[in-house]
Formats: C-alpha cells, sequence, structure tokens
C-alpha cells in the first residue's frame, strides 16, 4: 500500500503539473493509476478530493484572472447536475462513459496540427451555451469525478489567456469537487482508503499549482495551446486502452489469433458469445459464431442429436461464407472434444 501511496504521489504531481500547462486533465490522466488500487466507482470520490484542493490553490495563485461571466452562467447549471451524475454512479457503469469519453478527446487529434492563425481564432459562446456547458460538466464530473480535458477545447476557443483558462476553470470547478465530495460521502463511496489516497493526490495538486508560477510565463499562448490539445489526445488514448482493457475482463472477453493449416484464425469471446474469423488460402474468409441448438430447425435438431449421444454437452457452430452458411457440432464429454459433425 505504501509503495502504492508514492506512485500515486509522483504521478499526481506530474499529472497536475502537465495539467497547469496544457489547461486541465489531470483527473483524467489519473484514472487508469488510481483505478489500480480502488474499485472503479470509489476512483471518483478519490479524484475529487485531490482536484478540490488543486482549484483552490489555483483560485488562490490566479484569483485576479477570473473570468466571473463565465462563472456566472456555468456554475447554476451544474450544480444540479452534479447530484444527478453522483446519484447514477450508484447503477450505472462507469466504464462504457468513459469509452465514450477517450473516443471524444481522440477526436481532437486534427488541432494538434493546426497553425497558430487557425488555432487562435475565437468562437465565443452565448450566455445559454455557457450553461449547457456547465449542465454538462457538472453531471459528467459527478459521474466520472473528471472533467478537465474535455471542455478544454470551449475555454480554448473562448478567447481567454492561459492564466484566465485555468483560474476560471478552477472557479468553475471548486464548488463542484466540494459538492461531489458530500454527495459521494452520502452515497456511501467513501472509505478510509478513499480519504487516505485522495489526501496525497491533494498535496501533490498543492505542490504542482505552486511550480506553475515560474513555469507559465515562460510559455507562449500557441503553445499553451498546442500542448492543450496534445494532452487532450494522449489521455484519450490511455484511457480509451485502459477502459477496454477493464470492460473486456469484466466482461470475460478474449482475443486471440493463431496460424492454422494453410491460414489463420482469429478468435473473440464476449461473455457468453463466441466469435472466430478464419482465412485460409484455398477456401477464403469464414466468420464463425458460437449459437444456440434453439437457432437450429427442427429437423437439423434432430439430426444434431441423433448423429452421437455419448456427449455431456453439444457446441453448434455458424459457419458463415460469401456463397453459403453452414454449421458444425462439437461433442463434448469431461471438457474434452470427442465428435465433430459438419451440417447444412
Amino acid at each position: 500500500m505504501e509503495t502504492g501511496l508514492i506512485i500515486i504521489f509522483i504521478c499526481s504531481f506530474l499529472a497536475f503539473a502537465i495539467s497547469a500547462i496544457c489547461g486541465g486533465g489531470a483527473g483524467l490522466m489519473l484514472i487508469p493509476i488510481l483505478g489500480a488500487l480502488l474499485p472503479m466507482n470509489q476512483v471518483p470520490a478519490a479524484l475529487s478530493i485531490g482536484t478540490f484542493t488543486s482549484s483552490a490553490s489555483r483560485i488562490i495563485l490566479f484569483k485576479k484572472n477570473i473570468c466571473w461571466h463565465i462563472v456566472k452562467y456555468f456554475v447554476p447549471a451544474a450544480i444540479p447536475a452534479v447530484w444527478l451524475g453522483a446519484w447514477l454512479l450508484k447503477f450505472l457503469n462507469p466504464l462504457y462513459l468513459e469509452i465514450a469519453m477517450g473516443l471524444f478527446l481522440i477526436s481532437n487529434l486534427p488541432f494538434v496540427f493546426k497553425k497558430p492563425e487557425a488555432l487562435n481564432s475565437e468562437k465565443k459562446a452565448s450566455d445559454w451555451f455557457l450553461s449547457v456547458i456547465g449542465f454538462s460538466a457538472g453531471f459528467l464530473s459527478g459521474l466520472t469525478g473528471v472533467v478537465g480535458l474535455l471542455f478544454n477545447k470551449f475555454y480554448l476557443n473562448h478567447g481567454l489567456t492561459k492564466e484566465e483558462i485555468i483560474a476560471t476553470r478552477a472557479a468553475n470547478e471548486i464548488i463542484l469537487h466540494l459538492i461531489k465530495i458530500v454527495l459521494y460521502t452520502l452515497f456511501g463511496l467513501i472509505s478510509i482508503k478513499v480519504v487516505s489516497i485522495g489526501v496525497v493526490v491533494a498535496v501533490a495538486a498543492v505542490l504542482s499549482s505552486f511550480s506553475m508560477k515560474w513555469i507559465l510565463p515562460k510559455l507562449s499562448e500557441f503553445i499553451f495551446k498546442k500542448i492543450g490539445y496534445y494532452a487532450m489526445v494522449l489521455s484519450g488514448f490511455v484511457i480509451l486502452g485502459k477502459t477496454t482493457s477493464s470492460l473486456a475482463m469484466e466482461k470475460g472477453g478474449d482475443f486471440t489469433a493463431t496460424t492454422i493449416s494453410k491460414g489463420l484464425e482469429a478468435k473473440l469471446k464476449w461473455q457468453d458469445a463466441h466469435f472466430a474469423m478464419e482465412f485460409t488460402y484455398d477456401e477464403g474468409f469464414e466468420f464463425e459464431q458460437v449459437i444456440p441448438m434453439k437457432d437450429l430447425t427442427a429437423q437439423q435438431q434432430l439430426f444434431v442429436k441423433s448423429s452421437y449421444d455419448k456427449a455431456d454437452r453439444i457446441i453448434i457452430e455458424a459457419v458463415y461464407t460469401i456463397n453459403k452458411t453452414s454449421y458444425e457440432a462439437y461433442y463434448i464429454k469431461n471438457n474434452e472434444l470427442i465428435h465433430k459433425i459438419d451440417f447444412e
């Protein structure tokens, strides 16, 4: 546990330092790391303790740069949405949402290659859209514990300076983080372990906030935005890789690829479903799927059952090729294949 806390401290310091430079995203970068020590539905609670402390320290450091016009429309819409997201966390698997978040972040890849004049173009949001952004940020923050980089594009396009982005984001999010901590406690998602990890993240966040005071002035606005988009895309790939792996393990997913006589076979298992793609030089592509016996016609079922009667169970595979559909029956006894037939 102690070694894990040291790793979390180092990773948190680096994540919040990068977050300070690119305008957010420490939480998204830390999800895979905290997920190794905590259940996924407790990760948002630990993150909220750290991000609340980070926001407080950034407000102290950059309070004169806060854009209160954005805060005025953002926060009132976000507060009820935080409750909704935190409440749904008890019933929903956040892994599915995190996969969508990863894909969204990766979609910002084109901005990495844009020139300064294109990247510095301003698209200020209307007041009603600021409320929509606030509601969306509150909901996702309550459900996942982080929103940073998801809304980075909004801040970067609104014409704010790098100091204003950091200060305004902190002002928008500090109340949300405090509300989330209270809600997570009420919903039974905060334990001693969650608090201990959250405190470690918080200490690292405060130290990194003070380090930005001498780093930020050295960066141009273009470089600041460029780093922001790089961070969004990189975090997207990290989250997508981690969450798809976790989801595959949770659902009993497995993928294998092996060479066979005159070709290659790839197999995918997902929950109770089994799929296989086979390619041979002489027969071309075949797609195979395990199906229940009831999917066969009555005549086919009778044929399968009467062909061999010494098996404990029978596995049926549908074999799809370009020209036809056929079937294979595998007869299993004591977990070993003892017979196989092909039929149409």
